[in-house]
């Protein structure tokens, strides 16, 4: 019998692998929006004009292209302090800018909020297959390292700040859940609550059917590393997949893992039928949010996908309850 023995071969799918599937699936969710606004969205959907207030255009946050900001400062400009609500734009982690929620923004400036659009580094495919090293993780802190500079910038303006919400849509609700479960105990200033929708907030391989990543076939298992890998921004196994082991590296960006008793009060919204981010991982958020006893609210839109299109009244009565968690939690004074 030879004494040698075969190292096992550890079969892992290239991060570059990923990108196409990455770019693909969530590239398609690049807001959360409805392309014919019904009449009671014009309430949520506000132009904006210099009667709001004050806009402050691509402040610098970092030293990256894209780390910038935009501040919307409310024309009340006399309060002792204010509170900040941070909305994270959608483009499913590859596209989107802060430009495309001027509207949202200016609501909440209108509001009497101090409002920040926050731009992160997008991930992108360089020539050659390579990457530019852009990830969910590091756009989570990028997000991270932003909020002490919006906070900074806004008292400057005179807008001194004593409290916080974090939102978004899509990609971009994703990393507000993110900061509001994983880094909220690291903010200047306390977060009184996030809201947002469709944003994917965990990665059970099972739960993730809607891109055949629960079936148990080697297609399967090197469709999840690929994806995963890009997402996470770390080369996963074929095998790390299959035993599971792949979770705990997944959980820096995997919001429902951090979900504590400690959790800020929460209004989400999640179409049954969306084929860019699993349902079923909103599914396991709103079991997280349960088991914790936080305040929240999870609207199940029963006939929409991403876009939470086809649900007209569970969508407005969504946006009203997030402007009644922000009365409650944050009320302007």
């Amino acid at each position: 019998m030879s004494g040698t023995v075969k190292e096992k071969r550890v079969k892992t799918v290239p991060i570059w692998m990923g990108i196409l599937t990455f770019a693909l699936a969530f590239g398609a969710g690049v807001a959360s929006k409805f392309v014919i606004q019904p009449g009671w969205a014009k309430e949520y959907s506000v132009a904006w004009s210099d009667a709001l207030g004050t806009r402050r255009i691509d402040l610098p946050y970092g030293d990256g292209e894209a780390n910038k900001f935009d501040l919307y400062l409310p024309a009340d400009s006399g309060k002792e302090n204010y509170g900040l609500v941070v909305y994270l734009h959608a483009g499913g982690f590859t596209a989107g800018d802060k430009s495309g929620d001027v509207e949202m923004l200016s609501w909440l400036c209108k509001k009497g909020y101090v409002a920040a659009g926050v731009n992160y580094t997008l991930f992108a495919e360089l020539e050659g297959g390579a990457t530019n090293g852009a990830s969910v993780l590091t756009q989570s802190e990028e997000i991270r390292n932003a909020i002490p500079k919006v906070i900074e910038a806004a008292q400057k303006e005179g807008y001194p700040i004593d409290s916080m919400a974090i939102a978004g849509g899509s990609a971009g609700h994703a990393l507000a859940m993110i900061y509001a479960y994983r880094d909220a105990g690291q903010s200047p200033i306390s977060v009184k609550m996030t809201f947002g929708a469709v944003g994917p907030s965990c990665f059970y391989r099972e739960d993730w059917d809607n891109y055949g990543f629960d079936r148990e076939t080697e297609e399967s298992y090197q469709g999840a590393a690929g994806i995963f890998s890009a997402m996470l921004g770390e080369l996963l196994s074929v095998e790390e997949i299959k035993d599971g082991s792949y979770l705990e590296k997944m959980k820096p960006i995997s919001a429902a893992e951090w979900i504590t008793p400690d959790a800020p009060p929460t209004v989400v919204a999640y179409g049954v039928h969306d084929r860019v981010q699993p349902f079923k991982a909103s599914v396991r958020l709103k079991a997280a949010l349960e088991k914790n006893g936080v305040d929240f609210q999870y609207f199940e839109m029963p006939h929409s996908g991403h876009g939470l299109q086809n649900d007209h009244a569970l969508y407005k009565q969504w946006m009203e309850t997030v402007d009644e968690y922000l009365d409650s939690y944050m009320p302007v004074k």
